[in-house]
Formats: structure tokens, sequence, C-alpha cells
């Protein structure tokens, strides 16, 4: 296309037309429904960032940029209102490393397509200059809850449902049950936030005696994963109480249902994990993301010394490196692991019997 064909229309123009496109891909299954959603969020982000207004074809490598720390900057909305922490004093990145790695991703796409719809003549992306470690590739704060605090967020969402037969309220609008099951589901299993709101009640079912999850995940890939007995216990009490109070007829196969009896939306998930959030002691509570509780179960199983490829086939990748990006390093477990080395037991026996 000659610059004189490129056409002059702005931001937002351009990132509206960009969401039809994915949105029309993700129809007619040339985009995974995960992935389009993923473009069009960060398509809408990178407009509000960048100036609604200014015409696309201005922009430059340096505004690029400008935009990528400024998205490092800003707050993660995952959280509810009021949950979010405000933007760190000192500068430092408030999103995390994968999500600005991600958004980079997003807006490579979006110029790719810009150049070839001529909405550009340049892709303003490789002229930029900033790499991970000038937006800061550090996460901003831990994202593993500890045992302590996941043990706190666990214990309130049992509590939960254990009130849930004397809590008040029209019983076809209570969410006790599923709101307790939500938290221990991410927190034992976890999955990501669209598998979970994905899931079907179908897609549990037992095997020799023990429960199991069919997840829907990346790539088309399902994974059968056992689900823990105390847990178990709740899905079959929401399975066959909560879930039937919240049921209209609306969405007949999914497994959590809003109190209008629509399936959970992603965003309604961390609402939910808010309001256990707000029921644990504040001494052992700390906000996280459902991709917090995703984390913590990563760094948790492999801290137990967890099979790593039985910790890959919880999580559904397909690689093994792919864990290294889910482990945080936890107070005072190289000590506890040189405790119990498993070469030094007969050295420990002898010295007992004074050999």
């Amino acid at each position: 296309m000659r610059p004189s064909d490129v056409q002059r229309l702005t931001v937002a123009e351009t990132a509206d037309r960009y969401v039809e496109m994915v949105r029309a891909k993700r129809s007619t299954g040339a985009l995974a429904a995960g992935t389009a959603e993923v473009y069009a969020r960060d398509v809408v982000t990178f407009a509000a960032l960048a100036g609604p207004e200014r015409v696309l074809d201005d922009l430059t490598g340096e505004d690029v940029d400008a935009v990528l720390l400024r998205f490092a900057r800003k707050p993660d909305g995952r959280r509810s209102p009021g949950a979010a922490a405000p933007p760190p004093a000192d500068g430092r990145p408030s999103q995390s490393a994968s999500s600005q790695a991600r958004f980079r991703r997003s807006l490579s796409a979006f110029f790719r397509h810009a150049l070839v719809a001529g909405w550009v003549q340049l892709d303003p992306m490789g002229a930029v200059t900033l790499r991970p470690r000038h937006r800061g590739g550090l996460r901003a704060e831990r994202r593993a809850l500890t045992v302590e605090q996941a043990e706190g967020l666990l214990g309130a969402a049992h509590d939960l449902v254990e009130t849930a037969p004397a809590a008040r309220g029209r019983q076809d609008q209570r969410t006790e049950l599923r709101d307790g099951l939500i938290v221990l589901l991410l927190a034992a299993v976890g999955p990501r936030v669209s598998e979970l709101t994905r899931a079907n009640a179908e897609d549990f079912f037992v095997n020799a005696g023990t429960r199991y999850w069919r997840i829907f995940g990346k790539g088309g890939r399902t994974r059968d994963v056992p689900v823990p007995a105390p847990v178990a216990e709740v899905l079959d009490a929401y399975l066959e109480q909560g879930r039937r109070l919240l049921d209209r007829g609306r969405d007949p196969k999914a497994l959590l249902l809003s109190w209008r009896g629509r399936r959970l939306a992603r965003g309604d998930v961390q609402a939910v994990i808010d309001r256990v959030l707000a029921r644990v002691e504040p001494g052992r509570r700390r906000g996280v993301t459902p991709h917090g509780l995703r984390h913590t179960t990563a760094t948790h199983l492999l801290a137990a010394a967890t099979d790593m490829d039985a910790v890959r086939r919880v999580l559904g990748h397909a690689d093994l490196s792919t864990l290294g990006r889910y482990r945080d390093e936890l107070p005072g477990e190289l000590e506890a692991a040189m405790r119990v080395h498993p070469l030094l037991g007969p050295l420990e026996g002898r010295a007992r019997r004074g050999g």
C-alpha cells in the first residue's frame, strides 16, 4: 500500500475496528476465545493510554515506549474497587512481568494488522527501544500466598460453606456454597480463571472412587485432575443444593451460576475472592487474584517436593520449563528441605546410636 493510501484514522477508531475483527475471528474459530478476549481487552487499554483522539499513523516508537511504561505502572485492574493497590511511589511496576510481556505481544499483533489494513505506513513496534529489563522485570509483590495466608483464606471459604444452611436472605439468591467452592477449587486445583468459568457440571465425574475434573484448557487440550476429598465434598453439596437454587434454566450446563441464573463471568470471580478475603482475620489476610491462587497452588506443590511433571499436568502446561514462572521462594523452605534430606537418614541414625 502506498503512503498516500494510508487511512488517517484515530486510535479509538482503529481499536474499535480491531475488536470487531478479533470477535469475528473468534466466532469462526480462527482465534481461540481466550486469545480474542485478551487482544480485545489490551487494544482498548492501549487506546486509553495512547490517547483515543490521536491519529494512529502519527504514533512513533517513542510513543509506544511511553504507552508500555504507563501500562507497567498501571494498577492491577483485576482487583475489585478498593482492593487494588495504588501505583508504587518509587515508580516500580504495578503490572507483573508476564502481564507486561502479554501486553507487548498484543500490541505487536495489533500493529501487524494495522499495517496490512492500511492504518499505518510503518509498524512502530520496530522502533520501540524499551526492553524487559527497562520496564521492570521483577514482580511488584509476591504472588503466591504464604502457607499461613492460604490457610486463612481456605479456612474462611470452608466456614462460609458451613454457615450456608443458616444464612439469611432469599434462598434463590444465596451464594455461600458457590463462593466457598470457587476459592477452594482455585487454591487446591489451580485452574486458569477461564477454565473455571467455562466449566460445566458434567465435567466432574467419579472414577474408582475418586472425583475428577475434566478441564478444557488452552490449545484444545484436556486434562483430568483429581479433586481433593474436602473440595469434592463441597462440590457435591453445591451441586445438590446451591446450584439447584440458582438455576433459572438459562445456562443449564454451567457449573457456576450467578444469582440471576447466568454463567459466572471472569470478572465476577475476583469479587467472590474479595468477599471471602474479608472474612479472614487481618493478620493473615492479603489480597490475591485468581491467577495468584493458581500461582499459590504451583508454588506450594513444588515446595512440597511434588513431582514436577505431575504439577505440570495439574496446571495444564505443555512444557516443564513454564513452571519456572510459577515458582516463588518461600520463607524457610531451604532449611526445611535440608532437614529432611533423603540421603542423610542413615547418618542421623548412626549419630543417635553413638556410632
